[in-house]
């Protein structure tokens, strides 16, 4: 892996990096409508600062985001985003075998509702083996701000031996506005950094405890054993790695342990072995936005299919779960929205415990 460089700038992958920038409503961003006014010129010129070294990170867009908590993004500008989006073509297929398959973030074909099937799957599987069960819960305090940049470079150093791209990666990692830790939350690699930091995690958990029935989502991660013992211990030894190994913290009011039968709160769901429901933060924040959207739509700011979108894009979500009668309070008050489907709801929840059956 020592040309990993060339891979990167190659122009036909730069090419398609800036096609990915170009994506949804990407391409209508001030500095992405001047880049293209010159397109050519400009990915050449690019192109050529990174053949001959002299590229730059530039200065981050920085703004607030209050879904689902407040935070601050700092996000790349165009220029700076074609280069992530090559770096991270090539990198996430050096890392794709190296990942467990229970680690669900950012990855292709994987997803928060394969994690909750996964997490469902494995409570199934050890309430079916041993009549119960605990669940351990660790949550990252401040993930992303709170990385070690340094322990990183360390980290892609084992995998990676291409002197020029650790070079690119290093950089990226140092452009970072958000002090002496942590990466940007807009930046395309970060994700890519955040899955390769926890595989470490996920290594230990896996291959050095030998936990059967362990997943992980980003920085939340779950396991299902057989007792409260097995529990307290495996908590104390994540909290331990990630203190000792990651220079992390984590989360003292997310990290917790609790019986089988309490069921878990995990990426967007209220989990049991039996069915599973939308989290009331979801629920909540769904009936305040569509309270503001009606408003607009009777002052005729916005039209009824953006409302019907955004409406759709929330039910999906809620069809992995049992939540028809649910969605239809919800709606009842907004007649041209139609909550149909009532057999979808649920159907994977169900189709997962014939699955289950399997393990």
């Amino acid at each position: 892996m020592t040309n990993l460089y060339d891979q990167i700038i190659d122009f036909t992958n730069i090419e398609k990096a800036y096609k990915q920038t170009q994506k949804g409503a990407r391409k209508f961003r001030k500095d992405s409508i001047l880049f293209g006014m010159y397109k050519e010129m400009n990915l050449v010129d690019l192109w050529r600062d990174l053949k001959t070294g002299k590229y730059r990170v530039g200065e981050y867009i920085r703004f607030k985001v209050y879904e689902p908590k407040e935070r601050i993004v700092s996000a790349p500008r165009i220029r700076d985003k074609i280069v992530q989006f090559a770096a991270h073509t090539v990198i996430k297929d050096i890392y794709k075998p190296v990942f467990i398959k229970d680690s669900y973030a950012c990855l292709e074909g994987r997803g928060t509702h394969r994690a909750v099937d996964a997490v469902q799957r494995y409570m199934r599987a050890c309430k079916r083996k041993y009549g119960d069960g605990w669940i351990v819960k660790v949550d990252v305090s401040k993930f992303f701000y709170s990385i070690d940049r340094d322990i990183l470079k360390r980290i892609l150093r084992k995998k990676i031996k291409c002197r020029k791209t650790l070079w690119l990666l290093d950089m990226i990692i140092d452009s970072s506005p958000e002090g002496e830790a942590g990466i940007p939350l807009g930046n395309v690699t970060s994700q890519d950094f955040a899955n390769i930091y926890l595989n470490e995690v996920d290594q230990y958990v896996k291959r050095y405890l030998g936990v059967r029935w362990y997943v992980r989502y980003m920085d939340d991660m779950i396991a299902v054993v057989p007792t409260r013992e097995e529990a307290k211990e495996l908590k104390n030894d994540i909290v331990r790695f990630l203190r000792e190994r990651l220079n992390l913290s984590e989360n003292p009011k997310k990290s917790q342990i609790f019986p089988l039968k309490n069921g878990v709160n995990a990426y967007g769901f209220k989990i049991w072995t039996t069915h599973r429901l939308v989290r009331d933060q979801s629920k909540r924040a769904m009936k305040r936005r569509i309270k503001a959207m009606d408003r607009k739509l009777k002052a005729r700011l916005i039209r009824k299919q953006d409302v019907q979108q955004a409406v759709n894009s929330w039910l999906g979500h809620a069809r992995h779960s049992n939540s028809y009668n649910l969605a239809k309070k919800i709606f009842e008050r907004y007649p041209y929205i139609k909550v149909e489907g009532e057999m979808q709801f649920g159907s994977r929840v169900l189709g997962r415990r014939r699955i289950g059956r399997s393990l």
